[in-house]
């Protein structure tokens, strides 16, 4: 055996080679999407685990519910413009 590793794209035609790349690049972005799902339920957990002490973590909690739903409407209607929302462009 030897130490020296062999860089296999190297041997590899231009489509083999994006097609690796976009594997890679998918695989990667599925992980970071568990990560942060990961991130988002303690998150949650934590923001649900006692009622807010004062007006401001009301406040905080009421605006990342309010930016989660306003995501979601995003996602699932891409078409939206800011018409949509009742601003005029």
């Amino acid at each position: 055996m030897t130490d020296k590793t062999i860089d296999l794209d190297q041997h590899r035609g231009m489509a083999a080679q994006k097609a690796t790349g976009l594997r890679r690049l998918l695989a990667e972005v599925g992980a970071n999407e568990r990560a942060l799902r990961l991130r988002q339920d303690e998150l949650e957990s934590h923001l649900v685990a006692e009622p807010a002490a004062n007006w401001h973590e009301a406040a905080e909690k009421a605006r990342y519910l309010l930016n989660l739903f306003s995501n979601t409407v995003a996602r699932r209607r891409p078409q939206a413009t800011e018409a949509d929302c009742g601003r005029a462009r």
